[in-house]
């Protein structure tokens, strides 16, 4: 069977869509002065962009060349010259810039210095930096410590060591981006079947039956996948999207890499399944209860020998009247049913979600309906068949399993007690936004950020701001400028200039989505300034701060880390031997769970009861905001038009029923607005979404979104708001 054609267009001219080989052209003329580094970067390392987990340019999926855009994007980062120092001594100047033109001025090549009241930074050398943060740290009160790391191409072994000196100090106060990801997949995975990961590999998807696409555009995210889909459905696979949008990018794409694809196209949606933002949870309840009328739509074998609660959620399945899943849902019951009946039809299926159901108060219920459908579906321990929360960043699966998260199981800190030879605090530490809270309300007095920029990437700014500027210290670690470095702070500000990934000796490992541990050698090539890898700051600063205990905390190089990976966390065995390009483990093996015994206490997976509430529910004049990505990498943005959309930053994309009902023009100027006050001015652009709800880019749309909006469970924002529009007239 042969995938279908998008457009008989060669090159899909007239169509919207990437220029991909323009924009590779546009990459490589920005890189040409470092046209050799470059290519090694390319040719021999691990892909820093998404979790899919490229070594070089193949990877363990196809046998073929692997390389797309979003890596592409990245490369400057890791290419470009130091920033001039001099443009730093006035900070007033710099906070005139957003992100991307700070980003654009290079790399740090320093370490600056910051204190209250003066107007920029002063470059100083590591002895005198390091010594303003160890004096600080032998002062301060380990629990008014926290610590924060986001992706970024951070590595496991800085993940690791940062996390271990965190504790070695005394806080328990350490988490990673993930808390603003996939925290709501963590935590229903962990409890209902004992691991947070993908349940396959990615060549499942080559030989399934269908592929299910839940709040994710790969695409946009993760882009080679879609060559996985293209070869999927040339052997048969369909796919189906669970969107309120109709992604531009899973209908077709162009597939620079395949000859077919790339001059006509591959048509990728056969099933479009259009439900009201934050409708997830209402719409897979409605699937289940569909399943359980159809004859063998519950894999009753599995369900009773393998997994416990299925009763308890079969009855409060059954309780749900459809008129309420319909409401909350936004899809007719014929929808769910139909959904059903695909799942039945194709038993190999796979489903694949994303932000787009983890980003919600209620994400962490709704990620436990999808694996209890999974569940009841049989989709665990065979090849095939999967549950893959998806990552779209290249550091934060392997961030979370190596323990930089806040941890209080007994067993896990034991283990890291014997290996340390210290004993790690076990109070219940301060996750991400908890962590932004206390620093708000001056309760921390010490924050050490690795990346990131909150001000960017969390909702509620004028909180964020206390948040940088009350602690005593605040020190940033990261290869460029961000605006939350600008931020004044009470006392004092450090910045530390950090080396990436492919300029760290010895090489490092990463963790991709399908829990193949990469490792990614050192590339030769320019080197900046005074830039260390960020896991040797840690422990010298550490070891200055209590040399009598330095010998807790030192590691000979990131081999020793390696090592000590294997020892403190088991499922990480086997990370000890990659030494070289192209080695790599996988954990858990191309199928997790697949002698039938899952890593929960009993052995056997949990179905939990999560029913469906009104939290979409919306006012008559209201409509279901969710926040998009673009032509960005997280909140990086790389380009004002969307590729992908043809949407400009500040499009606000709705339906044509709704403009016509509000009297807003295609292009026209608009404004929306939030229940709490926030606001956005943007212009009207008609695109094929669900009637009720619109969409806008991420951050621009920061402003609308409410900060106490988290969800209990897991302690991820809401990303979504119920907000007004009205036309404006120029």
């Amino acid at each position: 069977m042969s995938a279908r054609i998008a457009s008989r267009a060669p090159f899909g001219l007239g169509h919207t869509k990437p220029h991909h080989f323009a924009a590779m052209a546009r990459v490589a003329w920005q890189n040409r002065d470092q046209v050799p580094f470059a290519w090694r970067i390319l040719r021999d390392g691990v892909c820093d962009g998404c979790a899919l987990g490229t070594s070089g340019l193949s990877d363990w999926t196809l046998d073929s060349v692997h390389l797309c855009m979003v890596r592409l994007e990245l490369l400057r980062l890791n290419t470009m010259p130091a920033l001039d120092l001099a443009r730093l001594s006035d900070s007033s100047d710099l906070g005139a810039m957003d992100a991307t033109e700070l980003r654009q001025l290079g790399r740090l090549p320093k370490p600056l210095l910051r204190r209250r009241g003066e107007r920029g930074f002063r470059a100083v050398d590591w002895e005198e930096a390091l010594s303003v943060v160890a004096e600080r740290l032998r002062a301060v009160d380990p629990l008014r410590a926290a610590f924060y790391l986001t992706s970024r191409g951070i590595p496991n072994e800085t993940y690791y060591v940062a996390q271990k000196a965190a504790r070695f100090l005394g806080s328990p106060h350490v988490d990673n981006s993930a808390r603003l990801c996939h925290a709501a997949s963590t935590v229903a995975m962990r409890r209902a079947l004992g691991h947070g990961a993908a349940t396959g590999s990615y060549r499942d998807w080559l030989d399934a039956e269908l592929i299910v696409f839940l709040g994710s555009n790969v695409a946009n995210n993760q882009p080679v996948t879609t060559k996985y889909l293209v070869e999927a459905k040339r052997r048969g696979a369909q796919v189906a999207v669970v969107n309120p949008y109709a992604e531009p990018g899973l209908e077709r794409y162009w597939v620079p890499s395949m000859a077919k694809s790339a001059l006509f196209g591959t048509a990728i949606c056969d099933h479009w399944f259009a439900v009201d933002t934050g409708g997830d949870l209402a719409f897979l309840t409605g699937a289940l209860k569909a399943l359980l009328d159809i004859p063998c739509g519950i894999d009753r074998d599995l369900v009773a020998l393998r997994t416990d609660g299925f009763a308890a959620v079969e009855a409060m399945v059954r309780g749900c009247g459809w008129d309420e899943l319909e409401r909350v849902s936004g899809v007719a019951r014929c929808s769910m049913e139909a959904f059903a009946s695909l799942l039945v039809d194709r038993p190999k299926t796979v489903l694949v979600w994303s932000m787009g159901l983890t980003q919600h108060a209620h994400g962490v219920d709704t990620v436990q309906a999808l694996l209890n459908l999974g569940l009841a579906r049989g989709l665990v321990g065979r090849p095939h068949r999967g549950l893959v929360p998806i990552r779209g960043h290249s550091g934060v699966q392997g961030g979370a399993e190596v323990g930089c998260v806040p941890v209080t199981e007994p067993a896990v800190l034991d283990r890291w007690a014997e290996v340390w030879g210290f004993d790690p605090p076990r109070a219940a530490g301060l996750a991400a936004i908890g962590q932004i809270e206390a620093a708000a309300n001056g309760e921390i007095d010490l924050f050490w950020i690795v990346g990131g920029n909150f001000l960017d990437t969390v909702p509620g700014r004028a909180r964020n701001l206390r948040a940088l500027e009350r602690p005593r210290l605040r020190v940033h670690q990261d290869i460029v400028l961000s605006p939350q470095m600008l931020v004044e702070p009470s006392d004092t500000v450090v910045v530390l200039p950090a080396a990436t990934r492919y300029e760290t000796p010895g090489g490092v490992t990463e963790t991709t989505t399908e829990r193949r541990i990469v490792f990614s050698p050192e590339i030769p090539g320019r080197r900046i300034g005074a830039a260390r890898p960020e896991w040797e700051v840690f422990c010298e600063v550490m070891a200055r701060a209590f040399p009598e205990r330095a010998d807790e905390i030192r590691f000979d190089d990131t081999a020793a880390i390696r090592r000590e990976i294997a020892r403190a966390v088991p499922l990480y065995q086997g990370i000890e031997q990659l030494e070289r390009k192209g080695d790599q483990v996988q954990w858990g093996g191309p199928t997790l769970y697949a002698d039938g015994r899952f890593a929960t206490a009993s052995g056997r997976a949990r179905f939990v009861p999560v029913r469906p509430a009104g939290e979409t529910a919306r006012r008559a004049d209201e409509l279901l905001l969710s926040t998009r990505r673009g032509k960005q990498f997280n909140s990086m943005v790389q380009g004002r038009i969307d590729p992908l959309t043809g949407a400009a930053r500040d499009d606000v994309l709705l339906s044509g029923e709704d403009a016509q009902r509000l009297g807003i023009v295609d292009g026209g100027a608009i404004r929306l607005t939030s229940r709490q006050g926030g606001e956005l001015v943007g212009r009207a652009r008609i695109a094929p979404i669900k009637p009720g709800n619109v969409e806008v880019h991420w951050p621009e749309g920061m402003a609308l979104l409410d900060p106490e909006d988290v969800d209990p469970q897991s302690g991820e924002p809401d990303y979504g708001a119920a907000v007004r529009l009205e036309p404006l007239a120029l």
